[in-house]
């Protein structure tokens, strides 16, 4: 029977929205929250920056929560309205109520998000499995995408190692998942150090590996019909340093794919890129939404 995703005790909620509410409290103040219905559940979402123009709506990686934008969401929002999602069937304020059974009913969900919201179009950010969301949305249903910025994509342009599937293993087993957290957040981000002791969004991402058990379709590779038929402008900026694929692959099947796509590779960046390269990153994504018509 479908599934989806769910905290893994009452007492593991309380402590994570506890943990939540504190990253929470390092963003800036949004100006508007919203619980936006779907047929899949109840979607938060973040409003920052001022209103009106084509806003960016920025889709986080996985465990992430809107939280893992603190390192940019003060100066893309000092640009456009910006707004972040919580995404559906993760950890975060958003509510699954319904299986999300494969690729269609991922986009379907955020279809009925965006209208939701009212946005009209909207340029989409995503980071990692994000990143694959947002491609997702160009491939199936672009009505209120104006634009997508992929940055480290994972799954969506070249397959994830087998090495990274073994690393994810132990931080879901009970018995050594404390330790192996740690570990493996500090190799995705390409620190080799302990990263979660003093930083907010660490610290939550840890806490929703720890107690939410998503119940989500893995990201599929996009096929070269599905990424020929995407129709909207695109940027994708791919992580020299990553280990969730090959960055050179992901580069070139870009290049070779996606009409019209403006695809970069920043050599010294981990998958961390967002955080890592923050202000650059936020430079090259306003500059890529503001040439857009």
């Amino acid at each position: 029977m479908p599934k989806i995703g769910r905290f893994v005790t009452p007492e593991a909620r309380a402590e994570y929205e506890r943990t939540y509410d504190e990253a929470m409290a390092a963003l800036p103040s949004p100006a508007e929250t919203r619980d936006v219905p779907t047929p899949f559940g109840r979607v938060r979402a973040y409003r920052f920056g001022p209103s009106g123009g084509t806003p960016l709506v920025l889709l986080h990686g996985k465990s992430a929560t809107s939280v893992m934008w603190l390192p940019n969401l003060p100066g893309l929002a000092a640009a456009r309205p910006v707004y972040a999602l919580d995404l559906l069937g993760e950890g975060g304020r958003s509510e699954q109520t319904a299986p999300i059974r494969d690729a269609a009913d991922q986009a379907a969900w955020l279809s009925a998000a965006l209208a939701g919201l009212g946005l009209g179009t909207a340029h989409l950010v995503g980071m990692s499995m994000g990143g694959w969301l947002a491609c997702n949305q160009a491939v199936r249903d672009p009505r209120h995408v104006a634009s997508i910025t992929l940055l480290d994509p994972a799954g969506a342009l070249a397959p994830m190692p087998l090495g990274l599937i073994l690393r994810t293993i132990p931080v879901m087993l009970p018995f050594v998942s404390r330790w192996a957290r740690p570990r493996f957040m500090a190799w995705i981000d390409g620190t080799g150090a302990d990263i979660s002791a003093d930083d907010p969004v660490a610290r939550l991402i840890s806490a929703t590996m720890r107690d939410y058990r998503p119940a989500l379709p893995p990201p599929t590779r996009f096929t070269d019909e599905q990424l020929r038929s995407i129709t909207v402008p695109a940027l994708v900026v791919v992580a020299g340093r990553s280990v969730i694929h090959d960055p050179g692959e992901a580069v070139r099947r870009a290049e070779r794919l996606i009409p019209g796509v403006r695809a970069e590779l920043w050599p010294e960046a981990t998958h961390s890129i967002a955080g890592q390269f923050a202000a650059e990153v936020n430079e090259r994504v306003l500059k890529f939404a503001a040439s857009l018509p």
